[in-house]
């Protein structure tokens, strides 16, 4: 196994180290929290209907979930805060191609790029603070990074709804130059990093299968809805993603360099994490995408008004997350991992009664929201803390990578599946489909946590870092 070491400035910049880590996630966040309320807009002046609406969100998930896992690693070979400044600059860039885009298939494109940027910030933010931070500091750090950078999920809707109302849906794009021109000159100020002692070689061959397994699978999803499952390019599609995705994992275990350590998967809880985080973010994924939807092509509320109804997850996130990281931190995450999926399970049920009156909001969907809220904040930070624990601090950029990937793939194989829950086109009825399919989901992360997570003691598992 490699080796790290981790320079004292960087536990002395520790204060920075956070502040980078929740801009630079806060730019990832904003951009995909307002893109959602833009989707109508952006259909009725590109068309494409469903599938260009799936494919604005998910041309940009397939290349953060797959290139995300090669972001790990180059994150552990030639250090976060470089890859970090690499990735903020290729998502500043993307984002106004965004903003100028002449077509559905120029910004599906473009949006393409702001994935790799994307990709190449999420694992070195979360891996920055595994290097600054110990122990209970680690969890409270984790816990402020989950609440803050929610912050950009609670803006993003609002103002992107009144950017979208008021001068136009390209302008959200322009929005996340914000953030990043207060980042970058952030970022040159730490003055450590987290480097290794041998100079890792990039699995590329790894990196290659990766990204036609989940392109390919997602690709022949979202096509299957206007092409028919007997298209030969959505046969193709799957084919091709499949074989690249059942080739990837002995691919990796003969590797000298793997793009995925399979050693990681020996610690239960970065395992059983993993496995949850599959469902449960699966859920939330189509939380976010068919919610909002429904708001505004069946409730026809203006984007403004339903960013605003959709925040109250993301509210009761920021307000809750520290608490719950402090709590989890001295008591364990097994049981708060267990509670907070089947409470937003319960949630996600509670909108069945959603009608097609708008004014059914406040008996379905708000309180729905209300407790899908409450159950992510119960979950999210000790998740992040279980499986982060689990991991040596040397890979802490790709054991983040991992959990990354796998919450976005998730995320977005549920959006490329929401036309086909949906039946080709938004409606009540295929709203309520869409909730219990959340439901179940939830309720599979909740069990899978209970059974599985261990609250880890000092001599639980060898591969935990140690506490100071």
């Amino acid at each position: 196994m490699t080796t790290a070491h981790t320079t004292a400035p960087l536990r002395d910049d520790r204060q920075i180290v956070l502040v980078v880590a929740i801009l630079a996630s806060f730019v990832v966040g904003l951009d995909g929290s307002v893109v959602n309320v833009g989707l109508p807009a952006i259909r009725q002046e590109l068309g494409g209907g469903l599938v260009v609406q799936q494919w604005v969100v998910d041309a940009y998930m397939v290349t953060l979930g797959s290139l995300i896992l090669v972001a790990g690693s180059l994150s552990d070979v030639f250090g976060r805060v470089r890859i970090i400044t690499w990735g903020l600059v290729v998502f500043g860039l993307a984002s106004i191609a965004c903003a100028v885009a002449p077509s559905g298939a120029f910004l599906i494109v473009s949006r393409a790029l702001q994935g790799v940027g994307g990709a190449l910030v999420t694992p070195s933010s979360l891996a920055l603070i595994v290097a600054a931070f110990r122990g209970a500091a680690q969890a409270k750090a984790i816990g402020r990074w989950t609440a803050w950078s929610s912050a950009a999920i609670i803006i993003g809707p609002v103002v992107g709804g009144l950017i979208v109302d008021g001068i136009g849906w390209r302008w959200i794009f322009v929005l996340t130059a914000v953030p990043i021109a207060i980042t970058i000159p952030l970022v040159l100020r730490i003055t450590g990093d987290v480097q290794p002692s041998e100079r890792r070689r990039v699995d590329v061959v790894g990196a290659v299968l990766a990204v036609l397994g989940v392109g390919g699978v997602v690709l022949g999803l979202i096509e299957q809805e206007r092409l028919g499952w007997g298209s030969p390019l959505v046969v193709s599609a799957l084919v091709i993603g499949g074989v690249a995705l059942v080739l990837f994992v002995p691919w990796e275990r003969r590797s000298a360099a793997p793009l995925v350590p399979l050693g990681l998967f020996r610690a239960r809880n970065f395992t059983v994490g993993n496995l949850a985080t599959l469902s449960i973010y699966g859920a939330l994924g189509m939380v976010g995408f068919v919610v909002t939807l429904f708001l505004q092509e069946i409730w026809h509320l203006p984007a403004w008004l339903a960013g605003l109804a959709t925040l109250p997850p993301t509210v009761l996130l920021l307000l809750l997350s520290t608490t719950v990281g402090s709590f989890a931190g001295r008591f364990g995450p097994r049981w708060f991992m267990a509670a907070g999926p089947a409470v937003a399970a319960v949630g996600s049920l509670l909108m069945l009664s959603a009608a097609d009156d708008s004014r059914a909001y406040w008996w379905s969907v708000f309180p729905g929201l209300v407790l899908i809220g409450v159950g992510i904040a119960l979950m999210v930070t000790p998740l992040t803390s279980a499986v982060l624990g689990s991991v040596p601090q040397s890979e802490a950029g790709v054991g983040s990578a991992v959990n990354n990937a796998i919450a976005r793939i998730a995320s977005l194989v549920m959006v490329a599946l929401a036309g086909v829950v949906l039946g080709g086109a938004m409606s009540t009825s295929g709203f309520h489909r869409a909730v219990i399919v959340m439901a179940v989901l939830l309720l599979a992360g909740s069990v899978v946590s209970a059974v599985g997570i261990r609250n880890v003691t000092r001599a639980d598992d060898v591969r935990a870092p140690r506490a100071e």
